[in-house]
């Protein structure tokens, strides 16, 4: 899903730059962004797909298997149109930077996602990606999982916000948080920021206590997330 989510997050509705179309994480400095570290990983796990289907665009693929990732996890279905394409430089890229910073907070998600054409709830929304995985030292710098299951896509990252106290973690690595009671789950500053913002607290208090209403918002968050700036692209293929 990461891959899915960085490779589409860098759209510009103001600039219609960024997003999916073009698979332009393969070159510099889209690659070398801070944000994308360790999902060429990722990107060499997908590879043998597309030597597979040949036909079938690397963007396409990313950003599929970021909905079946989704799905076979648990989650909501996620509406999906193929048609993307692939650029064969990186002249296309976005510049770095445009991809949320997890050190920072409430106005830099607002900054970033106000840029890409959403608003408060989608933010919450989107954030619950975090439902799934967890962080390493040797991508993000970060460390743990936000959930007790991390391969479950559900609610409990909204219910943990709520209900757990959360501190800060005391180790050498970038500030983040912990959970007091066990030590073993963790929140980057950008999801305390959903708690500390009085309009992102009630969507959060919301999903926490209804997960029909983060589904359905999810859903529809995330495919729009996916097909970002690629409507022309798709319009070119049928």
């Amino acid at each position: 899903m990461r891959l899915a989510w960085h490779a589409s997050g860098t759209y510009d509705a103001k600039s219609k730059t960024g997003g999916s179309n073009g698979a332009t994480m393969r070159f510099k400095p889209e690659s070398t962004d801070g944000a994308n570290a360790g999902l060429d990983i990722m990107r060499d796990i997908v590879a043998p797909i597309k030597e597979k289907f040949p036909d079938v665009s690397l963007a396409d693929i990313w950003t599929y298997a970021g909905k079946m990732s989704i799905e076979e996890s648990g989650g909501p279905k996620i509406q999906f149109s193929f048609g993307r394409g692939d650029d064969e430089t990186g002249k296309n890229c976005p510049e770095n930077g445009r991809l949320p910073d997890a050190a920072k907070g409430a106005q830099h998600l607002r900054d970033v996602f106000y840029r890409m054409g959403f608003d408060d709830r989608a933010i919450v929304a989107l954030s619950g990606g975090h439902n799934l995985g967890s962080c390493h030292t040797d991508r993000s710098g970060f460390s743990g999982p936000w959930t007790t299951n991390p391969l479950k896509f559900d609610n409990e990252y909204y219910i943990n916000l709520v209900e757990k106290e959360w501190i800060e973690k005391k180790w050498d690595g970038p500030f983040q948080y912990t959970d007091k009671a066990t030590g073993k789950l963790m929140m980057l500053p950008t999801d305390i920021a959903l708690m500390k913002d009085e309009k992102f607290k009630v969507i959060v208090e919301e999903y926490a206590k209804d997960k029909d209403s983060f589904f359905k918002d999810f859903a529809k968050y995330f495919s729009q997330l996916l097909h970002l700036g690629c409507e022309e692209a798709m319009k070119a293929k049928k």
